[in-house]
């Protein structure tokens, strides 16, 4: 068989790694077309010439296009017959991401679960994105509900992570050289707000709306080489419980960090990711809405850059206004997706 049908549950076993196909050169032409989809308007981002007043060569990658990128990589060996991509963990983006960069990555398998129905069962992977010299530009865990071959097939060894609930922000320090904010122009940037301006606790609604069409979610899942059956196929989907396919939860992220510039435009490079979970489905036609939360501010002994760890809650078809959250031991029924990060901005 030539063919590949992707692995179920019981193909993983504990400990072992995987290197996946295949290497991806990322151009102006991805950075482009992920603006197009997404809209970030971020300044180090947006203008080789903000970013070169800084000290930066020209302007990086989004880190969200980085990291869609780098997972898209994982599909076709990890989550080819998910269910549900369910969380992520200890990520940390290690460095600025290039035009011109290849990237490729690598997993281990750190966890195993089977499900108590045993038809499916959650894959624990720690992924980690490196360059053409095999430096490491990202790292993050993730588990994935995947479905068995066979209900009855006998599990080897079982193990659940125990995954840190927070990146410690000194671990994150390095992740961007030093800057001369001296020349960052808060007037270009879109906001005078910068690291001291904001507060353990505020929460910020993004005010603005963005609703999801077909066409942008298959392009977007395509333009990152992500294969997950449940984004592509609908005549497969109309067999599942949803009866249609899904949008791919990344384009959730990179839609709820655009609307985030509304309120923290200067946040402009993501450190680390602390959590994440994808509380509900998104679908073609729905609007999606965000606001976010200062968990905590970080002084990393810079004197530059500071750190945010905001949480920031997407919705769909409802605004933010109210703060829909989670409500007792589940969420308000509109939220689907609640992410734990770290952020730089200037001080």
């Amino acid at each position: 068989m030539k063919t590949n049908p992707g692995r179920f549950f019981e193909d993983y076993r504990l400990g072992e790694t995987i290197r996946h196909a295949t290497p991806r050169t990322v151009t102006t032409g991805d950075v482009a077309l992920y603006t197009a989809l997404y809209g970030p308007r971020f300044a180090v981002q947006s203008s080789d010439a903000f970013a070169r007043a800084l000290g930066l060569p020209q302007s990086p990658l989004d880190d969200l296009l980085t990291f869609h990128v780098v997972f898209g990589k994982t599909v076709p060996d990890i989550s080819l017959n998910a269910v549900a991509n369910l969380g992520y963990a200890e990520g940390g983006f290690r460095r600025p991401v290039y035009p011109g960069e290849t990237l490729s990555t690598v997993s281990e398998v750190i966890g195993l679960k089977e499900s108590s129905n045993r038809q499916t069962g959650v894959v624990y992977v720690r992924s980690v994105g490196s360059d053409a010299n095999g430096e490491t530009v990202l790292s993050y865990c993730r588990w994935v509900l995947v479905r068995k071959r066979d209900p009855q097939a006998q599990i080897g060894e079982e193990h659940v992570p125990n995954l840190a609930k927070v990146v410690d922000p000194n671990d994150l320090a390095g992740a961007l050289p030093p800057l001369d904010v001296s020349a960052y122009d808060s007037d270009l940037a879109g906001s005078p707000h910068r690291f001291g301006d904001y507060a353990k606790g505020e929460r910020i609604d993004h005010v603005d709306g963005m609703t999801v069409e077909e066409a942008e979610h298959q392009i977007a899942t395509r333009l990152f080489q992500n294969t997950a059956k449940v984004h592509f196929d609908n005549h497969a989907a109309k067999d599942t419980r949803f009866g249609r396919r899904l949008i791919y939860g990344g384009h959730v992220i990179s839609l709820a960090r655009a609307l985030s510039f509304n309120g923290l435009a200067n946040a402009f490079a993501l450190a680390g990711i602390n959590a994440g979970r994808h509380v509900a489905p998104l679908f073609a036609g729905d609007t999606v809405y965000a606001w976010s939360e200062v968990l905590d501010t970080a002084d990393i002994g810079r004197a530059d850059v500071g750190l945010l760890r905001l949480r920031t809650v997407a919705t769909k078809n409802q605004p933010c206004g109210a703060y829909p959250d989670r409500q007792g031991e589940g969420y308000d029924p509109a939220v689907i997706l609640d992410l734990d990060y770290w952020a730089f901005m200037p001080k």
